[in-house]
């Protein structure tokens, strides 16, 4: 049902973000730079998440939308960089930053999966 699309996407959602900290965190952890620990996370996500959010959440098996996913992903790998740019420069704690930075990148991600990916779903 479209009407708890977003109570779904939240769900799958804090699966595959604990999943996602959890391989940004390691990689801060071994050394890495947030910038590239950001884009490592981001494309490993990306692979698993096309089918969890398509699937589970707009009950969509297009697998040829995954470049408008991947589109859409780049757009809040760049919004994720910035905004922790812009934490780190205020003195907040990489670790940190990057979990404030977790619900407002859901909304960003959610509301442009709906209007461009899975627009018809």
């Amino acid at each position: 049902m479209k009407d708890n699309q977003f109570f779904k996407f939240m769900l799958v959602g804090v699966f595959n973000t604990l999943f996602g900290y959890a391989v940004f965190s390691i990689l801060i952890y071994i050394g890495l730079h947030y910038t590239l620990a950001v884009f490592i996370g981001t494309i490993i996500g990306v692979i698993f998440n096309f089918k969890t959010t398509g699937k589970w959440v707009f009950n969509s098996h297009d697998n040829a939308l995954i470049w408008k996913f991947f589109g859409v992903y780049g757009v809040v790998y760049l919004l994720n960089v910035a905004g922790l740019y812009l934490l780190e420069k205020i003195s907040v704690d990489i670790y940190v930053a990057g979990a404030i930075l977790i619900v407002p990148m859901a909304l960003v991600s959610f509301g442009l999966n709906k209007r461009f990916v899975f627009k018809g779903y």
